[in-house]
């Protein structure tokens, strides 16, 4: 009985804590930082630099010292005979020569003198280095807009249906109140099934929006590398994201390109392309590599090597190798040509980087800016929708307006509540899309 109770208590503790494992609560801000160390991308954008760690080590040992040890064992199920004449009579006689069994041991010291592959190879894996730590820093950037785009989503989707459920109370009141006055024949039925109709759509929509809210949430913790199970509260709410998010200042941010990311790595693209060029080029060098091994050798009929008294015969040996490339029908030259070209297509990339991220960094801030007005100016539009269906509600239960008038001021409503979400949403995202098109830092 007692086991019983311990694993019971056991149970309940490690499911205690799955369960706990399994909430979060974030602001927008905790929520980058959780992806920064958490999301899919940015850890595969950290495996990447140290692979290229790795790479560059791997290509700088190419001209370090290389040892190698190799033994060699042979048995002969059958010698080899040789034939001989020794008496000179025509008559050849057999010999068999060496031992049945043989083993030889040796241990080489190569060493790398010149090859100028090597000295560009080692300049290669260095700047695609710098390449893998630049496009991580690019993912972090498109991590924390992609963090915040989702995070929004969440927080309008809960809006959206805070807004719904208000409107489909408001509206299923009218309904009742309009189907009481049908019924006592003051009014028309059209008028009712006007109302019916309309908050049906609303039911409609709102089923959806509440399906739509489980999607949202998944994607948010998808993009911040979290189970797609986990519950979120989210402690940031969609006004106050928007006003921390409107800053014109920002808008006035000198653009520098040449400190940007994406210039950055295109810089590093044009580098790679030159280095190649190096590399065909240094091909046409000569390479030389010295060896020095020293080896031990034994031989015997029996298989008695592992014995004290096993005779073992040394030998050493050094080398130099020198290898000039002379004649390769203009094999070299056509892959020279090659690299010249793909450089030349690097430099007008280059070019078209920079041109490109000038005019997308004009483009964004007229985008935030605008976004700033549309938030503005649908806060007012709201404000005068929700008084244009107030007083056509009052009308229309008075008698004086009819039914199609107040589904006129109802779905302008409805629109502007719409359209005042999405421009918040919209600040928050320009911001995001203005930051990066700026490379500012992520704090």
């Amino acid at each position: 009985m007692k086991k019983i109770l311990l694993m019971f208590f056991i149970s309940s503790f490690y499911l205690s804590l799955n369960a706990q494992e399994k909430q979060m609560s974030l602001s927008l801000e905790e929520a980058i930082n959780f992806a920064l160390e958490n999301s899919y991308n940015t850890k595969t954008s950290q495996n990447d630099i140290l692979s290229a760690q790795k790479k560059v080590w791997e290509t700088t040992t190419i001209g370090l010292p290389q040892i190698d040890a190799k033994i060699d064992y042979q048995n002969f199920i059958k010698q080899p005979v040789t034939l001989a004449d020794f008496d000179g009579d025509g008559t050849n006689e057999e010999f068999v020569f060496g031992t049945k069994q043989n083993m030889n041991a040796t241990v080489t010291l190569r060493q790398l003198l010149f090859d100028g592959s090597y000295l560009v190879g080692l300049q290669a894996s260095k700047t695609y280095l710098k390449i893998s730590e630049q496009a991580n820093i690019k993912t972090e950037m498109v991590t924390k807009e992609a963090v915040i785009n989702a995070y929004g989503n969440v927080l309008v989707s809960e809006n959206t249906i805070s807004i719904l459920e208000r409107n489909i109370k408001i509206l299923q009141k009218n309904y009742d109140d309009a189907k009481k006055i049908y019924e006592n024949g003051l009014n028309e039925e059209e008028d009712v099934e006007q109302l019916e109709i309309t908050l049906g759509s609303l039911k409609n929509q709102l089923g959806n929006v509440v399906r739509m809210k489980y999607i949202a949430y998944q994607m948010l913790n998808l993009s911040i590398g979290s189970s797609i199970d986990t519950k979120l509260t989210l402690t940031d709410s969609l006004d106050s994201l928007t006003m921390q998010n409107i800053d014109l200042g920002i808008i006035a941010t000198e653009f520098n390109v040449d400190n940007h990311i994406d210039f950055k790595i295109a810089e590093n693209d044009r580098e790679s392309k030159r280095l190649l060029v190096k590399l065909e080029q240094s091909k046409a060098l000569p390479s030389l590599s010295a060896f020095v091994n020293y080896g031990a050798q034994a031989n015997s009929d029996s298989f008695t090597f592992l014995k004290s008294d096993q005779r073992w015969f040394d030998s050493s040996l050094l080398g130099v190798s020198l290898n000039i490339p002379i004649f390769s029908s203009l094999g070299r030259s056509a892959k020279t040509a090659q690299a010249k070209i793909d450089l030349e297509t690097a430099d007008l990339r280059l070019q078209e980087t920079k041109q490109r991220l000038s005019l997308q960094a004009q483009k964004v801030k007229n985008d935030y800016q605008f976004s700033i007005e549309n938030y503005q100016t649908s806060k007012r539009n709201l404000a005068l929708s929700e008084r244009i269906e107030k007083k056509q509600r009052i009308k229309f239960f008075e008698g004086i307006s009819t039914s199609f008038d107040l589904l006129q001021a109802q779905n302008q409503l409805y629109t502007q509540q719409q359209n005042y979400i999405q421009s918040m949403l919209d600040v928050i995202a320009k911001k995001a899309a203005l930051e990066n098109a700026l490379n500012l830092p992520i704090k």
